[in-house]
Parts: C-alpha cells; sequence; structure tokens
C-alpha cells in the first residue's frame, strides 16, 4: 500500500528528517501477508493494535484459546482500534488473522514457539507457529505497530543467576521500539532481577493506573516498585510518542495491574506457582518449555482460579491498550494537523517536491587501494537518509525556500500495482500544486503520477523541473508528450542520452570523456528537447554543470517567459566549471548533483541572476561532497548566498551557440 507522507520543511530540516527516520520498508515477497483491514488502519493513520499468538498456541487448550482470541480482538475493537494477531501460518508471517486463521493456530497440534531466533527456520521450513513477546514485536516494529497488547512478559527465571535463563522478551524490549502493554512479569519468574535487567537494558517502565507497584501477573502487588508512573490512556501516549520521537530503538513496558475483584487470589496462586516450580525442577523441565508447564500445573493446583485470572487480565490489558492506542494515534495525528503550514500565515505559496526518500548505506575503505583475494580491506560504514526528491526537499530548506515534499514509502508485496494509482496522492495536494512557484518532481515517481503533475501544468503555466534520477528512470516523461509541459531538466550525459533514445534522436556512438568532447555532445543531445523546455541543465561532475537554453546578451535565462517575445534570443550553452576539490576531501557522491540543483533553484527562487544561481548551486555541491550526508549540514543561507558567491573570485563561463 502506499502512505502518504507530507512533510512541512522550514529553514532548519529537523522535522523532516524525524519524518524520514520513521520512515521504514516492510518485509515484501512471500515471507509476510498483511491483513488489509490492518493494511488499511495503517495507511489511514487508525490505531492499531497488535496481539501475540503463543497464548493461543501454547496458553491453553482448545477451544478455551479460539474463544480467548476472539473476545480480545473484540474486546480491541470496541474500544476503537484494529486488532492485529501475529501468527506464522505455513511459514508465513501474518500480521493480523482471519477468524479461520485464528482457529487453524488454536487447533494445530504442532504448533512452533516463535522468538527472534526461531523466524529463519520456521519460515524456511513452512511450519507454523505462535509469536511470543519478542517475536511478536518484531514483526508489530516492521509493520508499523506501536502498541502491543500481552499477558504479561517473560523475565529472568528463578534462580537465573545460576541458569543464565533470561527471556529474550527483554533483550527485545532493549532493541525493537514498541510498546508492550502487559500485566507486568509473569509471577513464575525472579521479578527483581527482571527489572534490574531490563534496566540495564535501557527500558523505560511505567506502571499504570493509581499505583507505582510493579504488577507480578496474577497479583496486583509484587513487592517493587516500577520506576515511573503513568495514571491513564493520555499520559502513557503522551510517554510512548516521547519514546518513538527520540529514536531510541528500545521498547516501553506499561505495566497494568490486574483487575481489583481477581486480587484476592493473588495469594493462593502464589503458593501453587512455588509448587509447580518445585514439579518442573524434578521433571528436569527448563527454557521455553518452563512456562507452559507451569500455567498449566497452576490451572490445576488453583481448581482453574489461574486460568480465570488469566483470561481476566488478558481482557483488561487489551481494553487499557486498545485505549491507549486511540490516544497516541490522536496524539500524532493533532501534531501532524498542527505541523502543517496554514495558508493564511505563510507570506508565499511554497514550493512543492515530489520524490523519493531511501535510506542509504555508504562504505568507504581506510586504504585508497582495496585488496584482493579474499582479504579484510579496513573502512566505515555509515547509514543517511537520501532519496533525490528528499536531498532536493532538504537542501531547498536549508536555503530558506521551506517546500512541500510529497513522498510515499511501500509498505507489502502489492506496492507495485498500487504505484500505478499513485497520483490520487497528489492530486489531495491540488491547491499546494497549482500556487507553486515551482514544481519539483524525481524519477522515482510513478509515470501516472508524472503525467498528472504536467497535465496541472499546461492548465494553470507552472513550472517543473525534472530530476531524472538514474539512466534507467530518466525517460519516463518522454514516453508521451507529458515532457512538453516542463520547464526544467537536470540530467547527466548518460540519463541525457537516454532520453534521446526513447524520442528517437540521433544519438552519439559512445560517450565521450575529454570536456571538449562532452560539451559538444551534451549541445547535440539537448538542442532537440528546447523545442519545448525551457533550460536543459546538464551536469558533468567533475566538468562542472553546462546550461542549454536561449540567450541574449550573453547570459542564458532561467526565468520562463523572458525571451518569449525577444526575436534575438538565440539557443546557447554556457559552460560553468565545478569548484575544485581534491580526491582526499571526497567522502561522498551520492547528494552532489541534487545540492547543485537545489542551489541553482533556490537561487531562481530568489529571482538572482543566472550566474548566482549556477555558482549557488556549485557552492552547495562542494559542501555536499565534503559531507558524509547526501547534503551537507552546512549548507545554509549564510555558507550558499549570492553574498557568498560576490565574495569569491570564479572562472568566466565559457559560452558556445547552438544554432
Amino acid at each position: 500500500m502506499i502512505r502518504k507522507i507530507t512533510l512541512s520543511l522550514g529553514r532548519h530540516v529537523s522535522s523532516m528528517a524525524r519524518g524520514a527516520t520513521q520512515v521504514r520498508r516492510f518485509l515484501h515477497g512471500g515471507y509476510v501477508r498483511i491483513h488489509p483491514s490492518v493494511q488499511e488502519a495503517l495507511v489511514e493513520g487508525r490505531p492499531v493494535v497488535a496481539l501475540e499468538s503463543t497464548i493461543i498456541t501454547h496458553g491453553m487448550a482448545y477451544p478455551l484459546n479460539l474463544s480467548m482470541a476472539r473476545e480480545v480482538e473484540e474486546i480491541v475493537r470496541i474500544n476503537g482500534a484494529v486488532p492485529a494477531t501475529v501468527g506464522i501460518l505455513r511459514g508465513q508471517i501474518h500480521v493480523g488473522l482471519t477468524d479461520e486463521e485464528l482457529e487453524f493456530l488454536a487447533s494445530s497440534k504442532n504448533a512452533v514457539k516463535v522468538s527472534r531466533r526461531d523466524f529463519p527456520f520456521v519460515l524456511s521450513q513452512g511450519l507454523s507457529g505462535g509469536t511470543t513477546v519478542s517475536g511478536t514485536m518484531i514483526m508489530a516494529h516492521k509493520a508499523g505497530i506501536p502498541v502491543f497488547v500481552t499477558g504479561g512478559i517473560g523475565g529472568v527465571h528463578r534462580d537465573g543467576e545460576n541458569t543464565l535463563d533470561v527471556s529474550a522478551d527483554l533483550t527485545e524490549l532493549g532493541r525493537t521500539p514498541v510498546a508492550v502493554v502487559s500485566a507486568g512479569v509473569k509471577s513464575i519468574l525472579d521479578i527483581g532481577r527482571t527489572l534490574e535487567y531490563l534496566e540495564t537494558q535501557g527500558v523505560c517502565v511505567a506502571a499504570f493506573g493509581e499505583s507505582r507497584e510493579f504488577p507480578a501477573f496474577f497479583s496486583r502487588q509484587s513487592g517493587f516498585q516500577a520506576p515511573y508512573h503513568v495514571r491513564d490512556e493520555e499520559e502513557t501516549a503522551k510517554l510512548i510518542d516521547s519514546a518513538l520521537g527520540l529514536g531510541l530503538s528500545s521498547g516501553v513496558l506499561i505495566a497494568v495491574p490486574c483487575p481489583q475483584e481477581r486480587a484476592a487470589e493473588g495469594q493462593a496462586i502464589e503458593k501453587a506457582i512455588q509448587q509447580a516450580l518445585s514439579q518442573a525442577r524434578s521433571k528436569g523441565i527448563t527454557g521455553k518449555e518452563v512456562t507452559p508447564f507451569l500455567l498449566q500445573k497452576l490451572t490445576k493446583l488453583t481448581d482453574g482460579k489461574s486460568l480465570d485470572s488469566n483470561l481476566a487480565l488478558i481482557q483488561n490489558n487489551a481494553r487499557v491498550g486498545s485505549c491507549i492506542a486511540v490516544a497516541l494515534s490522536k496524539l500524532q495525528k493533532a501534531r501532524r494537523k498542527g505541523s502543517q503550514p496554514r495558508r493564511k500565515d505563510m507570506t508565499a505559496p511554497q514550493p512543492v517536491v515530489i520524490g523519493g526518500i531511501n535510506v542509504d548505506f555508504i562504505a568507504k575503505a581506510q586504504n585508497s587501494e582495496i585488496l584482493g583475494g579474499g582479504q579484510t580491506n579496513a573502512g566505515r560504514v555509515r547509514r543517511t537518509f537520501g532519496g533525490v526528491g528528499r536531498n532536493l526537499a532538504d537542501c531547498l530548506s536549508r536555503l530558506g525556500q521551506a517546500p512541500l515534499l510529497l513522498s510515499a514509502v511501500g509498505k507489502d508485496e502489492h506496492l507495485e500495482s498500487v504505484l500505478h494509482y499513485c497520483h490520487h496522492m497528489v492530486s489531495q495536494f491540488k491547491e499546494n500544486l497549482c500556487q507553486a512557484p515551482l514544481v519539483c518532481i524525481d524519477g522515482n515517481v510513478p509515470l501516472s503520477t508524472i503525467q498528472y503533475v504536467c497535465q496541472l501544468a499546461r492548465e494553470h503555466q507552472l513550472a517543473v523541473c525534472y530530476e531524472p534520477t538514474d539512466e534507467n528512470k530518466a525517460s519516463k516523461p518522454f514516453l508521451s508528450d507529458s515532457w512538453k509541459a516542463l520547464t526544467y531538466i537536470s540530467p547527466n550525459l548518460q540519463e541525457l542520452r537516454a532520453i534521446n533514445r526513447t524520442l528517437g534522436n540521433p544519438l552519439p556512438a559512445e560517450l565521450p570523456s575529454r570536456l571538449e568532447d562532452v560539451v559538444q555532445a551534451a549541445v547535440a543531445l539537448a538542442c532537440p528537447l528546447l523545442a519545448h523546455l525551457h533550460c536543459v541543465v546538464v551536469t558533468l561532475g567533475a566538468h562542472g554543470v553546462l546550461l542549454c537554453g536561449k540567450s541574449l546578451g550573453g547570459s542564458i535565462s532561467l526565468y520562463p517567459g523572458t525571451h518569449k517575445q525577444a526575436a534575438a534570443a538565440r539557443l546557447c550553452a554556457a559552460h560553468y566549471p565545478a569548484i575544485p576539490i581534491s580526491r582526499e576531501e571526497i567522502v561522498n557522491v551520492s547528494g552532489a548533483g541534487d545540492s547543485l540543483m537545489a542551489g541553482i533553484l533556490a537561487g531562481v527562487l530568489a529571482k538572482h541572476d543566472t550566474g548566482t544561481c549556477v555558482r549557488m548551486g556549485l557552492l552547495a555541491a562542494s559542501l555536499s561532497l565534503r559531507s558524509y550526508e547526501p547534503i551537507s549540514p552546512e549548507i545554509s543561507t549564510s555558507s550558499v548566498s549570492q553574498e557568498q558567491v560576490k565574495s569569491r573570485s570564479w572562472p568566466e563561463a565559457k559560452v558556445w551557440k547552438m544554432d
């Protein structure tokens, strides 16, 4: 599915960076299926609650487990959220189950208990299983579900200081940013050491309700205090929102005490726990088999009272958790609404950028020569946020232009088919587009969206800049007459050749490398496009940039309409050399071209002359080449400006006639 991402970028890009970090790709292909109701809710920003399935496969006997699962899902719905029970059926992960799939898991005799370590084997063997707290957290996070409800989490087992038996739930809470709503820790565990371990893992733990007392699953009291305390759903939502916003990569544990009417049974159950633990030790039961054994024994030893309490607290957690999810959804929606630009507060319409957001991994070797023969090459790998559209918007925002960025991110295996309808996403912002002083669009955008924007450009005389992205995507607008509505394009020589190939124009036998030959080839390829385009900006890498367009008095115009009535205007090409940078200074080339074009467009929006605009672009590109980020954080209205251009000495641009 397509998630709409609308980012309003001010003079500082921090808001966009936070939004981009929350953009994540889910697992595409045959391993994962998201139920349509869950998918729809996620796309629309409605509250979703993840639910585990080991309680179905290993916690209760059939058919009680099935009725419990149905009741819990219904409680989530009644309280305004969408349930997403996570399970594995025949080697496929399901986020959200149909009733038939719930029954399949509930009645399965060979279901596997699936935690983080078990996913590869279970999926590769085509097995079915119930996901633990750990396993469910992983899938909830990947699907973009921030709230997960369970009965109680695992922890440090009693005598764990000797056995080192620690549940994977605890380490998962330390590395997966999901809020887990539970009745604390199962009382069959060592609660004190569990809380200590959670502290070590950096997990924010808060008791829910009137007391800081940390609950012990069946009992409202454990003898331990939670580090923090939240009184209601709204306070809890604010806590979760803060944790997610900080990007700490760790989870939050919300400990909900069992209902008051069940509290009296706690002491009796605690005695039964000691007896069940003794039996487990005598039978040599260890590891992940301990909990199911103890729960079954407790049911017998307490004449079913532990099971009744278990059901009551799970239902209570589902109610509280779904109310928290609803409150969190409202909080996030209010913040998104508040961050949208208000037309009355804007002094001028915003430029609009439509394009991709990527997560880039950049590897750079420590030594200039790469060793072969299977030897290790020392170096560094960095994660950065890229994508042509994002880069353009980032750089424009740093240069004071506050663009509106429209992007889309894939959510499942249906991505390709849904992308054909992506123009609906853009059409919702028709007013922004029609009033924009400039619209930028990149080659990552589907053809239908490009055609829609070009149609608006014709109808409303919009200035549209197309950034081709790469050689394979460059030709999208040129597959029809849509390209004739474009104002600027910014290809490199390979992309320019691909565009001409699509149009059936003559092509050079091979692309040259010597500057004079490069300019000659670029001029020949740009010339047929200028019958409709206002300007072709050919990026030449280390050679700089070549502007091809209409000229009057030696300067190529960057402003549409300037020379429409001027009979003396001629087609010319102007070459501007790049700012010299040594090889040692270059650390990242992925955003230099985007920085160049954003700098030029920022100058155009500020109504500077052509030379100033191009040199602002060259300044921005030189800064990004020296930065580990695609767009240098050093780019600003002071470092890239008309004043900076005037303060430097620049080589003269060389101009050629094209006609």
